[in-house]
């Protein structure tokens, strides 16, 4: 599958994944930034954004349409940095295609199954009525119950269109149904990739624990580990400035 992309800045590239229910233009902001030395691709992936709908929400097949995109859009093997679910799909092609990888940059995820706490916005999210001439703020007003919190409610809801005919523009349906996967980690043993890793946590995130880490270094033996003091599990969102910094030092 070819994702949409979003492509900013000149000179060596390097591919950004967003997380569940997010898109590229999540990361506008900090791409903007890092595209002051960079080229900087950030990639919707499947079901999200403005790519292409499809029921198989595997790490495996996830990672295979961030590959093929590549290969689309003529990029050379390159750095790949992921948050979250991103970070899970980045991990799997740096296993599955190292020579494509040149480093990889892990946004606030271990790779381990994953517990999300999106499975009930999403049973509200495909429950929600959308009447012709939803607005926005009734579509808030719905959605309230099943999610508290007001700054979440409107990141899900970039997802919905409003108006005269409204729609989820994401693939919601194969979203929900691949829960399962999205919260799976596929690869129980895998010849280890070697280039430079850096695995990035929230300080008031949990994603990554002490735990975790003999499996990461198992896996990417060169990983090393930097924490962000001001965010939790949402790095570009929480501590926008920490992030730039970081990854500008890592991509060099």
């Amino acid at each position: 599958m070819i994702l949409h992309s979003v492509a900013m800045g000149e000179g060596a590239p390097a591919v950004l994944l967003h997380g569940l229910f997010g898109q590229a233009l999540n990361f506008a902001t900090v791409q903007k930034r890092l595209a002051a030395k960079h080229r900087i691709v950030a990639m919707d992936l499947r079901n999200h954004g403005a790519s292409p709908h499809a029921p198989d929400m595997r790490y495996t097949t996830m990672a295979a349409d961030v590959l093929e995109t590549m290969a689309a859009l003529g990029l050379p093997p390159c750095p790949l940095i992921g948050h979250s679910m991103g970070g899970k799909v980045t991990m799997v092609a740096s296993l599955t295609a190292p020579s494509r990888v040149t480093r990889l940059l892990v946004g606030d995820i271990a790779p381990v199954r994953t517990r999300t706490s999106f499975r009930p916005f999403a049973a509200a999210m495909l429950a929600m009525a959308l009447p012709p001439g939803l607005t926005r703020a009734a579509a808030d007003a719905a959605l309230a119950a099943a999610v508290p919190d007001r700054v979440m409610r409107g990141f899900l809801l970039q997802n919905l269109r409003t108006g005269a005919a409204p729609f989820w523009k994401i693939g919601l349906a194969d979203i929900a149904g691949g829960l399962d996967d999205i919260e799976d980690w596929p690869i129980s043993a895998a010849t280890p990739y070697d280039g430079p890793t850096l695995f990035l946590s929230g300080a008031r995130s949990d994603y990554i624990r002490p735990e975790h880490r003999p499996l990461i270094r198992a896996l990417f033996p060169k990983a090393r580990f930097v924490t962000l003091n001001d965010a939790g599990h949402w790095l570009h969102a929480d501590d926008p400035d920490g992030f730039v910094s970081v990854v500008s030092a890592f991509l060099g």
